[in-house]
């Protein structure tokens, strides 16, 4: 099926991109450096220390026994939000394989340690045992998260919070919750709130959104969610929203996620 696929590049192709990701314009040895490689058995192989590698040996991919079509169609279904279910059947893989590759492409998204200003709306959602704080920047796509792994946050757990990633002289918005009652007196903000139960919601409409599309994120892309995965699941939706170009395609995922390393 992923042969019909217009989508998916050759497996030359995919060859020529990663190469090119990994290893720029000339290919050396990702152990000792040198130029001096050569192709035997349809693998590189080093003149100077004799050891052989791939494409991938010095990367993250250096375990993948997939195909490289099959690999490349599960990033392109996971770029596009496509869901697990409708990527197994796609791909013709079972669903641990999806979920697993899923999950590869997750823990390695680039970190961003955004700071939020000029008017940020702050508040928190709970998941059995874990409980979420989260921040938007008004009228931007800039969020900045943090999972706390119990059912409840402290006071202490919000300041922090905003320590790290609210710039002084802000104006932050919250649900006037306890936890953020006095917060002027500890870092320099103007705070301004929203009662609930007057029904007021115009200073917090935007976190509340964040919080209903993350929902649905995770229940149409992964169906279900268990504490283990919530922080990487958030994580991944907090990027997509805040820097979309990198799901534009599984070459802007790569360029963003793959580099070199050393063999071990």
């Amino acid at each position: 099926m992923i042969a019909h696929l217009n989508q998916i590049p050759s497996e030359v192709q995919i060859k020529r991109m990663l190469r090119k990701i990994i290893f720029g314009n000339h290919l050396f040895c990702p152990r000792c450096q040198t130029r001096q490689v050569y192709v035997s058995e349809h693998r590189y192989r080093c003149r100077r220390c004799r050891r052989p590698f791939t494409i991938v040996s010095g990367t993250w991919l250096k375990s993948m026994k997939l195909p490289l079509r099959t690999w490349y169609a599960i990033l392109w279904c996971w770029t596009q939000k496509i869901p697990v279910l409708q990527t197994r059947k796609l791909c013709q893989i079972s669903e641990e394989t999806t979920r697993y590759w899923f999950r590869q492409f997750r823990l390695h998204l680039p970190e961003f340690e955004p700071i939020l200003g000029t008017a940020v709306q702050m508040d928190e959602a709970y998941f059995k045992s874990l409980s979420l704080i989260m921040a938007k920047q008004v009228g931007s796509k800039r969020i900045a998260f943090k999972i706390i792994k119990k059912n409840s946050v402290e006071k202490t757990e919000a300041t922090r919070f905003i320590y790290q990633h609210v710039e002084p002289n802000t104006q932050l918005q919250t649900d006037g919750a306890t936890i953020y009652q006095g917060i002027e007196k500890w870092w320099p903000v103007t705070h301004k709130r929203d009662i609930h139960k007057r029904f007021e919601f115009g200073l917090t409409s935007e976190i509340e959104g964040m919080f209903g599309n993350l929902r649905t994120f995770i229940r149409r892309m992964y169906h279900h969610v268990t504490p283990e995965y919530l922080p990487e699941m958030v994580a991944e939706f907090s990027l997509r929203f805040s820097h979309p170009e990198i799901f534009d395609s599984p070459l802007s995922y790569l360029t963003y996620s793959l580099r070199p390393v050393p063999f071990d």
